[in-house]
């Protein structure tokens, strides 16, 4: 019998192989690489100006999509809960709301393309809309070139 050649042997390589971590979105050496926050612009462009500046979006990699909301504090925890349901866990936003709101930061780990950013970014305006706020934009962020 053989003792990693054929079929099994490959099978049994494939399976042994160490697949990386996910990413962690808590990790301090996240940068933002691409953002768009003009409700015009497509998902497409931004990811083409991404890829085009400094820090550079790596297409292949993994990334933390951000949607900033603004929403009234009432509906905050239902846009939340929502969310998650989609694989979407709140963060703590940077910047304050507007007068009578409350600002929402929703992330989550994906592999980052136009078809799915444009997705999700028209999931998130729908979301806010039906809560009664508003999607502001959407960033996303990676490991700074160099970092472990």
């Amino acid at each position: 019998m053989s003792s990693g050649g054929g079929v099994w042997g490959r099978v049994r390589r494939a399976f042994s192989r160490r697949r990386p971590e996910p990413l962690d979105p808590a990790r301090p050496d996240l940068v933002v690489v691409v953002s768009s926050f003009d409700d015009v612009e497509a998902c497409s462009t931004a990811l083409e100006r991404g890829a085009t500046t400094e820090p550079a979006w790596s297409p292949e990699a993994e990334a933390v999509l951000r949607h900033h909301l603004e929403l009234p504090a009432d509906s905050v925890e239902r846009a939340i809960a929502l969310a998650a349901q989609d694989g979407y866990a709140p963060a703590q936003p940077a910047n304050p709301a507007g007068p009578g709101r409350e600002a929402v930061l929703l992330q989550r780990v994906q592999v980052l393309d136009a078809l799915h950013c444009s997705q999700e970014r028209s999931r998130m305006a729908g979301l806010a809309q039906r809560l009664g706020g508003t999607a502001l934009g959407w960033d996303a962020l990676q490991p700074e070139i160099g970092a472990g």
